[in-house]
């Protein structure tokens, strides 16, 4: 008999107990099944590679470390995402800023604006690539015909006068 209907033979002559072993962890049926579709490939590909002493308790091995896994991103999945019966419509935050809130943004984008205006043209430029296009201190440095330090003070000291003019606008 070949190796690899030996090893298909081991599988399918413990496959119950493996799948209960795995349904023990996951408690979901379909879940088990998963991990031993899983156990087997991954069994079967470390059995072309080398020969070993214990294949079934290498097998077993796989089964419980993948039922763990899939256990273990179950328990995650179901803290992240509620189902959509378990959600109250009225009790899921909404997206959209409240009323006061895009009234505070207003206000904050104007003073903003205005400390940006009010500034010399290359200091408004280095915050506006660095701040707003994301633009690197080094390329500013570049467009602007100024040392590297250089456009890192007109950054700094553009975004201390907008932080002074939201200060000032509290």
């Amino acid at each position: 008999m070949s190796q690899q209907s030996e090893t298909l033979q081991l599988f399918l002559s413990y496959r119950s107990e493996l799948l209960r072993q795995a349904n023990r962890i996951t408690r979901d049926r379909a879940q088990a099944e998963d991990v031993l579709q899983e156990a087997w490939l991954r069994f079967r590909a470390a059995l072309a590679e080398r020969q070993m002493d214990e294949p079934l308790g290498y097998l077993s091995r796989i089964v419980r470390n993948l039922a763990l896994d899939s256990a273990r991103r179950s328990g995650l999945e179901s803290r992240l995402f509620q189902t959509e019966g378990d959600a109250d419509p009225l009790q899921v935050p909404s997206e959209t800023p409240s009323q006061e809130a895009a009234v505070i943004s207003g206000f904050e984008l104007r003073a903003v604006e205005n400390a940006l205006a009010r500034m010399p043209e290359r200091m408004r430029a280095a915050v506006r690539m660095h701040r707003i296009e994301g633009i690197k201190l080094k390329d500013i440095a570049k467009q602007l015909g100024i040392s590297v330090t250089s456009a890192h003070g007109l950054v700094a000291e553009g975004v201390t006068r907008c932080r002074a003019a939201l200060r000032d606008r509290q």
